[in-house]
């Protein structure tokens, strides 16, 4: 019994630390740890200004509104973002970023703190941060493939998947006792400190970041190129369908949080705490079974249809929540699909990209699905002034499900395996052929 036991444990051991092998790169790891200790500071700052709009508007509006600013610079400079990302030294990009995230982060944390805080401070400042952001994103996410390689890069995305969420799921609780307890501007004053240690970080693996830019190369691509080599490819495209839904009907309900915390279920800025870091723990869990899932699941069309249907499910269920367990709950379990699907299409859009079109193609993905998913939320919010949050948590819940339903008709969706070319398509770069079964 004890050998059969052994024999069982073994293969599953090595599959683990496989899982985590690119923690086995320094440079990996250098920047892995900086991220950990600024995107704890980040949550803390979201759930903080999710509050100050809350406390200054009472209005799910605006909480739109303050969304649609801080992801409008994704959209507006997705071209000129995705081809820096492509042209320039990442890690520079990502140091200058960084930079300005601090600096505006110190600013918000002054405003709070002297009293003079007004809703046009927060608008202005999440426009500018969305400025940064848009630069540093497909900056970011190519920066982790370079770091690692394509062969890891889905591995890598998972494990950096695993830090966001544990930021996800800290940082807002820290956020909700420090408002209760010591003031909100304390979580400004925390996140702006909090991007030394990957500035540092980036600093640290700058000969490791020379190497890999020299090996690449630079592309001279215009945006125009990416946006038709995405529509040539079948799978791309569901990819960011995929996305769109992700981003559009769940990380809007965060939107919906303060307004479900204290009108639905009678609380304060504490069991707002308790429902965004109940989102974290959910992604957390859902982020370490990332690869699992995708061993697990050859057919990733299949798993991304039922993920997106599984979230609006719990969506739907949360809708119904009237007490602080059962929207946990709910929460945890909607969180538990989103990582699959992020991440998933993450790593596939770049291992499918051409070398010179990471940069772009990963632009394309967060514009149109993080970018334009603030105007989703206004609209959510609306419904939410109107007829209550519960009442938005369902449509959300719905358009999921529809959305999952009839992403089933896309021809070769559900057939389609890493590696398999579908009928009718060649193989995409960066992936090889599997053999048949």
């Amino acid at each position: 019994m004890n050998t059969m036991r052994g024999w069982l444990q073994r293969p599953f051991l090595r599959q683990w630390a496989a899982d985590w092998s690119p923690l086995r790169r320094r440079a990996f790891r250098l920047y892995f740890g900086g991220q950990a200790v600024s995107l704890l500071g980040t949550w803390m700052q979201i759930t903080a200004q999710s509050w100050v709009v809350w406390e200054l508007s009472h209005s799910m509006q605006s909480q739109g509104v303050v969304a649609l600013l801080g992801s409008l610079p994704l959209i507006l400079l997705a071209p000129w973002a995705g081809a820096a990302a492509d042209r320039f030294d990442r890690r520079k990009l990502l140091i200058l970023a960084q930079v300005a995230a601090m600096l505006l982060a110190f600013a918000l944390a002054l405003l709070v703190q002297t009293g003079w805080i007004r809703l046009w401070h927060v608008y202005g400042l999440s426009f500018l941060l969305g400025v940064v952001a848009a630069v540093e994103m497909p900056a970011q996410q190519a920066f982790i493939g370079d770091l690692v390689g394509m062969s890891e890069v889905r591995k890598a995305l998972a494990l950096n998947g695993i830090i966001v969420q544990l930021g996800r799921t800290v940082g807002p609780t820290l956020a909700g006792w420090a408002i209760a307890h010591i003031g909100v501007a304390e979580a400004f004053w925390v996140n702006g400190v909090s991007f030394l240690a990957v500035i540092a970080s980036l600093l640290a693996i700058r000969s490791v970041t020379t190497e890999r830019a020299s090996q690449t190369g630079i592309s001279r691509g215009g945006f125009g190129e990416a946006v038709r080599y995405l529509r040539s490819q079948p799978r791309l495209l569901d990819l960011l369908a995929f996305t769109m839904l992700a981003a559009f009907f769940v990380l809007s309900n965060l939107t919906i949080y303060p307004a479900l915390a204290t009108v639905v279920l009678r609380g304060d800025s504490r069991t707002l705490g308790w429902l965004l870091g109940a989102s974290g723990v959910g992604a957390l869990i859902g982020s370490v079974l990332v690869t699992h899932l995708s061993r697990a699941i050859p057919r990733v069309g299949a798993a991304l249809v039922g993920c997106t249907v599984w979230a609006g499910v719990m969506v739907v269920c949360n809708s119904w929540s009237r007490t602080l367990p059962a929207a946990v709950s709910c929460i945890v379990a909607t969180g538990l699909a989103v990582p699959f699907i992020f991440t998933t299409a993450n790593g596939l859009t770049q291992m499918l990209a051409p070398v010179q079109m990471r940069g772009r193609l990963l632009s394309i993905l967060l514009m149109a699905g993080f970018g334009l998913q603030p105007v989703v939320a206004i609209g959510i919010g609306w419904i939410g002034d109107r007829f209550g949050p519960s009442q938005a948590l369902l449509i959300n819940g719905l358009c999921l499900i529809g959305g999952g339903l009839l992403m089933m008709g896309r021809p070769g969706l559900l057939g389609w395996q890493v590696g398999v070319a579908t009928t009718g398509e060649s193989t995409p770069p960066g992936v090889a052929p599997a053999q048949p079964a």
